[in-house]
């Protein structure tokens, strides 16, 4: 299913189809992607903004490692950067409080036109995704609205500017952004640019530094689709019947 122009809709519009998502999202993970030694779930991990996916070790994975090996096969996205000095910030000292059942290894959020709609939530949203991947946590962000003054660049570059500034462009009619980062010392990000009516990309979730599962982005989009209300589809998809 090609995505949607959500900028037809108002913010509430799209917050109720995020919270059908995230929940779809949930699911697929613990009913299909994720090794049977971690879980998904909703719900913060610390006191920073809530993130909308997190996805737990729930103890020492026994045997074979779930999830498939990046040296077997290499994700692929139109941008492949990574940092090969170390990210210093990391190592200052500071306290971390972990999820009590497990230890958080990756996150999801799915941006809400919230989070760009002001220099102080973009800025909130940018320091929470950093501060993420400096705790050495992954992260997946899925950003299905167009740049704004306060991210010209899109949302991968004003997360990646923490770290450092190297250059990024949006490419022409591909405004939104799917990326997912691999946390820690020497951050890494898979990015693809996508437009409305594009399919979701299927990125990384990455469970540690070399193993990862898909990101069931596309069907999960398509289940909380068919259950949105038919009169606000109507605004932004007037053939969808």
């Amino acid at each position: 299913m090609p995505i949607h122009d959500w900028t037809r809709l108002e913010a509430g519009d799209f917050h109720d189809f995020r919270l059908g998502w995230v929940v779809g999202i949930c699911n697929a993970l613990n009913c299909e992607f994720l090794p049977p030694d971690y879980m998904a779930m909703l719900e913060p991990v610390n006191g920073r903004p809530i993130p909308d996916v997190v996805a737990l070790s729930t103890r020492e994975p026994k045997g074979e490692p779930g999830g498939i090996a990046i040296a077997e096969a290499p994700p692929t996205a139109r941008v492949i950067a990574r940092f090969e000095r170390i990210n210093y910030a990391k190592r200052a000292d500071r306290v971390v409080i972990r999820h009590g059942r497990g230890k958080v290894v990756a996150i999801i959020e799915i941006v809400s036109p919230g989070n760009k709609d002001s220099r102080n939530a973009i800025r909130s949203f940018v320091e929470k995704a950093a501060d993420i991947l400096n705790q050495g946590v992954n992260l997946l962000v899925v950003d299905l609205f167009p740049p704004t003054p306060r991210d010209p660049r899109g949302i991968h570059k004003a997360i990646w500017d923490e770290f450092g500034d190297e250059p990024f462009e949006v490419p022409p009619g591909k405004p939104l952004t799917v990326a997912s980062y691999i946390g820690g010392d020497m951050p890494t990000a898979y990015v693809e640019s996508v437009g409305v009516g594009d399919p979701l990309p299927s990125l990384p979730i990455f469970l540690s530094e070399t193993r990862y599962i898909p990101a069931p982005l596309e069907a999960t989009y398509q289940e909380a689709w068919a259950v949105f209300p038919g009169m606000l589809k109507a605004i932004i998809d007037p053939t969808d019947g």
